[in-house]
């Protein structure tokens, strides 16, 4: 079957953090399913190389490269100001960028604190509220990369789990404003994953060692963004992309505070942070 001739679910896809991880296999999982797909993250060469790619593969599929750093206002507001030129159509978003920062707050950058803020809460907030008009007017849908974490409060790693709970609780939230619209949110929760997250939050000087108990978590990058897709067409809140994680997160939620606090009080600290979201 031509390309041109698949059934498209959306008109445009708009993914955030799209040169690597999830961002990048979502544009190749929703390249076949939309007609124009909004490539969105710092590293330019990077995305022009996957846009490239995706229109030797998918002739006619149209592709915007919109280099971007997220953390910056400016930067935010001339995306924003892009997508207002949006042709009309279903829109589906994408919130995949995410910062970490594995170490004490209290030794932490407080610039590398407002950028992950930035990226974390604030871009996720403003994109979904600059389309969330458009999606009521024309259907779409968001999908949103909280994560596991979202469910704990976790030593050395303070802000970054903070802001999936905010993440989290948004998507819940936004969900539940325009069910009557026809617009799906959903929440994705994964555990530890391999995309390259842990290496840019590992700060200088961490040590190298990890708990063999966490690689049992590990899921496999289209696992989640296969099954996050899924999970919004059947209108899901959350998505936790395997068994593990879903009785993970129901354990934690169900856990008294006093329990909880004492695993993460005694949660193995100052270790290199392998690649977790």
């Amino acid at each position: 079957m031509l390309w041109e001739n698949r059934c498209m679910r959306y008109t445009h896809a708009v993914i955030t953090g799209a040169s690597s991880g999830f961002g990048e296999a979502f544009a190749r999982r929703l390249a076949r399913e939309c007609a124009h797909v909004v490539l969105v993250a710092r590293r330019g060469e990077v995305l022009h190389a996957l846009a490239d790619e995706l229109r030797d593969s998918y002739p006619g599929l149209k592709i915007t490269v919109h280099p971007c750093d997220l953390s910056e206002t400016a930067a935010r507001q001339q995306l924003i100001a892009s997508l207002e030129g949006l042709s009309e159509g279903k829109i589906l978003l994408v919130n995949n960028a995410g910062l970490g920062d594995y170490g004490e707050y209290a030794a932490s950058e407080p610039e590398r604190n407002h950028c992950m803020l930035q990226v974390n809460v604030v871009a996720v907030a403003e994109l979904t509220r600059a389309l969330l008009p458009r999606m009521r007017k024309q259907g779409g849908g968001i999908i949103n990369i909280a994560s596991l974490a979202a469910d704990l409060f976790i030593p050395d790693f303070a802000i970054y789990a903070a802001s999936k709970a905010f993440v989290a609780s948004f998507s819940e939230a936004v969900r539940l404003e325009v069910r009557a619209d026809g617009i799906p949110v959903v929440a994705v929760c994964p555990g530890p994953v391999h995309t390259g997250f842990g290496d840019v939050a590992r700060r200088h000087g961490c040590t190298n060692g990890y708990s063999p108990f966490k690689k049992w978590f590990y899921t496999p990058i289209p696992t989640v963004v296969n099954g996050a897709v899924s999970a919004l067409e059947r209108g899901k809140a959350r998505y936790y992309p395997s068994l593990r994680i879903r009785l993970a997160g129901l354990l934690v939620r169900n856990l008294p505070l006093w329990v909880l606090r004492l695993v993460m009080g005694r949660r193995p600290r100052q270790v290199s942070l392998l690649d977790e979201t």
